[in-house]
């Protein structure tokens, strides 16, 4: 019973804390957005930190619960609803859809370093252990996103930089993104982790979490 407790607890813990990360993430690409000429986040009322307009019901609320019980709690995510934004819109137009996809991973690792600055400084407490989850919860959401299959949001980055004469494999990962990214979750996954642990070590200048 009291495992069961703990593993509750441990769950509305981290999604307390990688939800309004979600959240910040996606405010993030509706600003670079914005800020590049793109008005559509701001029509759509994505620029704001209000968490309502940013939620999906399944990515924000059911999959971390989901995966909680699929993977008796050693692996939580979540995301909040994608920032609409049009890529013929950017001032940039080769590059524009990369900086926009970078925004929501890079603002992930502002506040995982800046929080990181705090854990690495401040004696071991209660509220460093928190605020070290919250570094963790924001390295794996930067890391993960930044994998280049659709619809995550390294793919923006990607697909910015290929020559035109990959036009036909665009088109078949943009087909089969969704299937090959829940591969890559059930197979290559752990493949990221020695990049998060770097990331987290680095924020914060410990040897693990």
């Amino acid at each position: 019973m009291s495992q069961v407790m703990d593993n509750t607890v441990q769950l509305l813990f981290f999604v307390l804390v990688i939800i309004p990360s979600a959240i910040l993430h996606e405010w993030a690409h509706g600003f670079a957005a914005d800020k590049l000429g793109d008005p559509t986040p701001r029509l759509a009322g994505r620029l704001t930190i209000n968490p309502i307009p940013h939620i999906d019901p399944w990515g924000t609320l059911l999959l971390p619960f989901l995966l909680f019980f699929l993977t008796s709690g050693s692996f939580l995510f979540a995301y909040a609803k994608p920032v609409p934004f049009n890529p013929l819109a950017l001032r940039w137009r080769r590059y524009g859809a990369a900086a926009v996809g970078a925004a929501g991973p890079l603002a992930n690792l502002v506040v995982a370093f800046g929080l990181g600055l705090l854990v690495r400084f401040m004696d071991v407490s209660a509220f460093t252990v928190f605020l070290s989850i919250v570094v963790y919860a924001n390295v794996l959401l930067a890391v993960f996103n930044l994998v280049p299959i659709p619809p995550l949001d390294g793919h923006h980055v990607l697909f910015s930089f290929l020559p035109d004469r990959f036009y036909a494999f665009k088109v078949w990962l943009q087909r089969y993104g969704f299937f090959i990214l829940i591969v890559f979750l059930l197979f290559l996954f752990d493949w990221l982790q020695p990049v998060m642990g770097w990331l987290f070590r680095a924020a914060t200048g410990q040897f693990g979490f």
